[in-house]
Protein backbone atom coordinates (compact mmCIF):
# COMPACT_ATOMS: atom_id res chain seq x y z
CA UNK A 1 0.00 0.00 0.00
CA UNK A 2 1.34 3.41 -0.95
CA UNK A 3 1.61 6.31 1.52
CA UNK A 4 -1.29 8.04 -0.24
CA UNK A 5 -3.49 4.95 0.04
CA UNK A 6 -2.59 4.56 3.72
CA UNK A 7 -3.93 8.05 4.45
CA UNK A 8 -7.23 7.42 2.65
CA UNK A 9 -10.46 6.18 4.17
CA UNK A 10 -13.77 5.16 2.65
CA UNK A 11 -17.04 6.92 3.48
CA UNK A 12 -20.28 4.98 3.39
CA UNK A 13 -23.11 7.36 2.52
CA UNK A 14 -26.84 6.76 2.46
CA UNK A 15 -28.62 8.94 -0.12
CA UNK A 16 -32.38 9.41 0.32
CA UNK A 17 -34.63 11.36 -2.04
CA UNK A 18 -36.93 13.35 0.23
CA UNK A 19 -40.75 13.64 0.05
CA UNK A 20 -41.12 10.37 -1.89
CA UNK A 21 -42.78 7.18 -0.63
CA UNK A 22 -41.96 4.33 -1.01
CA UNK A 23 -38.40 5.51 -0.51
CA UNK A 24 -35.94 6.01 -3.35
CA UNK A 25 -32.46 5.55 -1.91
CA UNK A 26 -28.86 4.55 -2.63
CA UNK A 27 -25.92 3.43 -0.51
CA UNK A 28 -22.45 4.25 -1.83
CA UNK A 29 -18.80 3.90 -0.86
CA UNK A 30 -16.54 6.77 -1.87
CA UNK A 31 -12.90 7.59 -1.05
CA UNK A 32 -12.43 10.28 1.57
CA UNK A 33 -10.29 12.35 -0.81
CA UNK A 34 -13.00 12.56 -3.47
CA UNK A 35 -13.82 16.21 -4.14
CA UNK A 36 -17.35 17.63 -4.15
CA UNK A 37 -17.43 18.01 -7.94
CA UNK A 38 -16.73 14.28 -8.34
CA UNK A 39 -19.17 13.46 -5.54
CA UNK A 40 -21.79 15.38 -7.52
CA UNK A 41 -21.05 13.16 -10.54
CA UNK A 42 -21.25 10.09 -8.31
CA UNK A 43 -24.71 11.09 -7.08
CA UNK A 44 -25.88 11.83 -10.63
CA UNK A 45 -24.77 8.35 -11.73
CA UNK A 46 -26.23 6.35 -8.85
CA UNK A 47 -29.53 8.22 -8.93
CA UNK A 48 -29.83 8.12 -12.70
CA UNK A 49 -30.15 11.89 -13.17
CA UNK A 50 -29.05 13.51 -16.45
CA UNK A 51 -27.03 16.45 -15.03
CA UNK A 52 -28.91 19.03 -17.10
CA UNK A 53 -30.08 21.22 -14.20
CA UNK A 54 -28.60 23.43 -11.50
CA UNK A 55 -27.45 21.78 -8.28
CA UNK A 56 -25.79 22.54 -4.95
CA UNK A 57 -24.69 21.01 -1.68
CA UNK A 58 -25.77 22.52 1.66
CA UNK A 59 -23.18 21.50 4.25
CA UNK A 60 -22.63 23.11 7.66
CA UNK A 61 -24.69 26.13 6.62
CA UNK A 62 -22.60 26.75 3.48
CA UNK A 63 -23.50 26.18 -0.16
CA UNK A 64 -21.11 24.41 -2.53
CA UNK A 65 -21.43 23.92 -6.27
CA UNK A 66 -20.17 24.87 -9.71
CA UNK A 67 -21.44 28.29 -10.76
CA UNK A 68 -23.53 28.15 -13.94
CA UNK A 69 -25.37 30.76 -15.95
CA UNK A 70 -28.70 31.56 -14.32
CA UNK A 71 -27.70 29.89 -11.05
CA UNK A 72 -26.21 30.95 -7.71
CA UNK A 73 -22.61 32.01 -7.17
CA UNK A 74 -20.44 29.93 -4.85
CA UNK A 75 -17.47 31.16 -2.85
CA UNK A 76 -15.56 27.86 -3.04
CA UNK A 77 -14.45 25.67 -5.93
CA UNK A 78 -15.97 22.17 -5.40
CA UNK A 79 -13.05 20.66 -7.29
CA UNK A 80 -10.79 21.85 -4.46
CA UNK A 81 -13.01 20.69 -1.56
CA UNK A 82 -12.37 17.10 -0.52
CA UNK A 83 -14.96 15.20 1.49
CA UNK A 84 -12.51 14.60 4.34
CA UNK A 85 -11.93 18.35 4.69
CA UNK A 86 -15.58 18.70 5.76
CA UNK A 87 -14.88 16.79 9.00
CA UNK A 88 -18.22 15.01 8.92
CA UNK A 89 -19.31 13.02 11.96
CA UNK A 90 -20.89 9.57 11.84
CA UNK A 91 -24.68 9.91 11.29
CA UNK A 92 -24.28 13.56 10.25
CA UNK A 93 -26.59 14.66 7.44
CA UNK A 94 -26.44 17.29 4.72
CA UNK A 95 -28.41 18.17 1.59
CA UNK A 96 -27.80 17.84 -2.13
CA UNK A 97 -30.35 19.74 -4.23
CA UNK A 98 -30.88 19.13 -7.92
CA UNK A 99 -33.08 21.03 -10.38
CA UNK A 100 -34.12 24.22 -8.60
CA UNK A 101 -37.50 24.17 -10.36
CA UNK A 102 -38.58 20.61 -9.54
CA UNK A 103 -36.48 20.91 -6.37
CA UNK A 104 -35.31 17.36 -5.80
CA UNK A 105 -33.74 17.24 -2.34
CA UNK A 106 -31.43 14.41 -1.31
CA UNK A 107 -30.61 13.78 2.33
CA UNK A 108 -27.08 12.40 2.53
CA UNK A 109 -26.02 10.70 5.76
CA UNK A 110 -22.55 9.48 6.65
CA UNK A 111 -23.13 5.96 7.99
CA UNK A 112 -19.61 4.58 8.40
CA UNK A 113 -15.93 5.35 7.92
CA UNK A 114 -14.16 2.26 6.60
CA UNK A 115 -10.53 1.39 5.82
CA UNK A 116 -9.45 1.96 2.23
CA UNK A 117 -8.99 -1.27 0.26
CA UNK A 118 -6.55 -0.76 -2.65
CA UNK A 119 -7.85 -3.93 -4.34
CA UNK A 120 -11.30 -2.39 -4.81
CA UNK A 121 -12.58 0.33 -7.13
CA UNK A 122 -14.29 3.40 -5.70
CA UNK A 123 -16.87 4.86 -5.89
CA UNK A 124 -19.17 1.84 -5.79
CA UNK A 125 -22.88 1.44 -5.10
CA UNK A 126 -23.66 -1.29 -2.56
CA UNK A 127 -27.43 -0.89 -2.33
CA UNK A 128 -30.48 0.97 -3.51
CA UNK A 129 -34.16 0.84 -4.31
CA UNK A 130 -36.33 2.13 -7.15
CA UNK A 131 -35.67 4.37 -10.10
CA UNK A 132 -35.24 8.10 -9.66
CA UNK A 133 -38.18 10.17 -11.00
CA UNK A 134 -38.19 10.64 -14.79
CA UNK A 135 -37.14 13.91 -16.39
CA UNK A 136 -40.71 14.91 -17.23
CA UNK A 137 -41.92 14.85 -13.60
CA UNK A 138 -41.95 18.35 -12.15
CA UNK A 139 -41.18 17.65 -8.51
CA UNK A 140 -42.22 15.17 -5.79
CA UNK A 141 -45.95 15.96 -5.87
CA UNK A 142 -46.16 15.55 -9.65
CA UNK A 143 -44.18 12.30 -9.40
CA UNK A 144 -46.50 10.79 -6.80
CA UNK A 145 -49.59 11.97 -8.67
CA UNK A 146 -48.41 10.46 -11.97
CA UNK A 147 -47.33 7.23 -10.25
CA UNK A 148 -50.80 6.83 -8.83
CA UNK A 149 -52.35 7.51 -12.25
CA UNK A 150 -50.19 4.98 -14.08
CA UNK A 151 -51.34 1.89 -12.21
CA UNK A 152 -50.59 -1.48 -13.82
CA UNK A 153 -54.30 -1.97 -14.52
CA UNK A 154 -54.56 1.39 -16.29
CA UNK A 155 -51.43 0.64 -18.34
CA UNK A 156 -52.75 -2.78 -19.39
CA UNK A 157 -56.05 -1.25 -20.49
CA UNK A 158 -54.26 1.46 -22.46
CA UNK A 159 -51.98 -1.06 -24.16
CA UNK A 160 -55.03 -3.01 -25.31
CA UNK A 161 -56.52 0.18 -26.76
CA UNK A 162 -53.30 0.88 -28.67
CA UNK A 163 -53.13 -2.67 -30.02
CA UNK A 164 -56.72 -2.38 -31.24
CA UNK A 165 -55.95 0.82 -33.16
CA UNK A 166 -55.60 -0.60 -36.64
CA UNK A 167 -54.67 2.77 -38.16
CA UNK A 168 -51.84 3.54 -35.74
CA UNK A 169 -48.35 4.31 -37.06
CA UNK A 170 -45.09 3.33 -35.37
CA UNK A 171 -44.40 6.75 -33.87
CA UNK A 172 -47.93 7.64 -32.85
CA UNK A 173 -47.59 6.36 -29.31
CA UNK A 174 -43.84 6.63 -28.77
CA UNK A 175 -43.85 9.19 -25.95
CA UNK A 176 -46.76 7.52 -24.22
CA UNK A 177 -45.03 4.14 -24.51
CA UNK A 178 -41.87 5.57 -22.92
CA UNK A 179 -43.93 6.82 -19.97
CA UNK A 180 -45.76 3.53 -19.51
CA UNK A 181 -42.53 1.54 -19.71
CA UNK A 182 -41.00 3.69 -16.99
CA UNK A 183 -43.93 3.18 -14.62
CA UNK A 184 -43.96 -0.55 -15.24
CA UNK A 185 -40.31 -0.67 -14.07
CA UNK A 186 -40.50 2.10 -11.45
CA UNK A 187 -39.72 -0.20 -8.52
CA UNK A 188 -36.61 -1.71 -10.12
CA UNK A 189 -32.98 -0.67 -9.57
CA UNK A 190 -30.15 -1.98 -11.76
CA UNK A 191 -27.15 -1.79 -9.42
CA UNK A 192 -24.95 -3.72 -11.84
CA UNK A 193 -25.48 -1.14 -14.58
CA UNK A 194 -24.82 1.69 -12.13
CA UNK A 195 -21.56 0.13 -10.98
CA UNK A 196 -20.43 -0.45 -14.55
CA UNK A 197 -20.84 3.27 -15.19
CA UNK A 198 -19.15 4.16 -11.88
CA UNK A 199 -16.17 1.98 -12.83
CA UNK A 200 -15.81 3.88 -16.11
CA UNK A 201 -16.05 7.16 -14.20
CA UNK A 202 -13.40 6.05 -11.67
CA UNK A 203 -11.07 5.04 -14.50
CA UNK A 204 -11.47 8.40 -16.25
CA UNK A 205 -13.10 6.65 -19.20
CA UNK A 206 -15.30 9.15 -21.07
CA UNK A 207 -17.73 6.39 -21.99
CA UNK A 208 -19.52 7.01 -18.70
CA UNK A 209 -20.75 10.27 -20.26
CA UNK A 210 -21.78 8.52 -23.47
CA UNK A 211 -23.92 6.14 -21.43
CA UNK A 212 -25.61 9.18 -19.86
CA UNK A 213 -26.46 10.54 -23.30
CA UNK A 214 -27.91 7.16 -24.31
CA UNK A 215 -30.14 7.13 -21.21
CA UNK A 216 -31.40 10.66 -21.98
CA UNK A 217 -32.25 9.70 -25.56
Amino acid sequence: MTEKEASREVYQFHILLLKISPAIWRRVLVPSDQNLADFHDTIQIVMGWDDTHLDRFRIHGKEHGIAKRGGPWFSSDPRQVQLRSLHLRIKERFLYEYDFHAFWQHQIRLEKVLPFDPTKTYPVCIGGARKAPPYWCDGPFAYLEEKQYFSSDRINCRLLEILEDGEARVGDYREEAIQMLFWLEVDSFDRQAVNHRLALFAAGDARWLEMEEMEID
